[in-house]
């Protein structure tokens, strides 16, 4: 191994680190920042309707959000790419880790352009659910926390099997490069 192909391999490994690090970091505080609101509003007295909300909230948040969402779409594509940036990493991508590892740029279109939209869809409905007053805003959040907690166990899970399993069995996604 050369002196330029063992700096790549620790770029790499430091790159996929910054970017599974930084996806963790990014969830774990959202669920940090939210569950105090969710439990104030469980501190509150509710009544039927609030509860009923409360379950159907929770059951469709850890099935869209948690399952249908993190575990069987976002989660094993996340590792999957952090493993193409240990395996090619670029001084932007390393820099850049947590985004390219969350498929914000070198992706296919598509792909990014789902990304950015559910971004600004998920800004514009954080903003909405803060103008709530409780018990709803903490209600809604409760439904948030279970799906986010749900995505780290899931990327946890992702982890462990691309360290486990070679070749890791769910793609990437990363765009083709360029031709200039």
């Amino acid at each position: 191994m050369t002196g330029v192909d063992l700096q790549d391999n620790y770029l790499g490994k430091l790159a996929a680190l910054w970017g599974l690090t930084g996806f963790f970091v990014l969830l774990v505080y959202s669920v940090y920042r939210l569950t105090p609101v969710a439990v104030q509003a469980l501190s509150t007295e509710l009544n039927w309707y609030h509860w009923l909300v409360f379950a159907l909230n929770l059951g469709f948040m850890a099935y869209a959000e948690g399952y249908r969402g993190f575990q069987q779409n976002f989660s094993p594509r996340l590792v999957a790419r952090a493993l193409y940036l240990r395996q090619r990493p670029t001084p932007l991508r390393a820099l850049l880790a947590p985004l390219f590892c969350m498929g914000y740029f070198d992706a296919p279109r598509r792909r990014m352009l789902s990304i950015w939209l559910l971004t600004a869809m998920i800004i514009i409905l954080v903003s909405v659910i803060r103008l709530l007053p409780q018990p709803w805003r903490g209600i809604l959040d409760a439904g948030v926390v279970v799906g986010l907690s749900w995505g780290i166990a899931a990327t946890l899970w992702f982890c462990q099997q691309a360290l486990r399993t070679r070749p890791f069995p769910h793609p990437h996604e990363v765009a083709p490069a360029k031709i200039q």
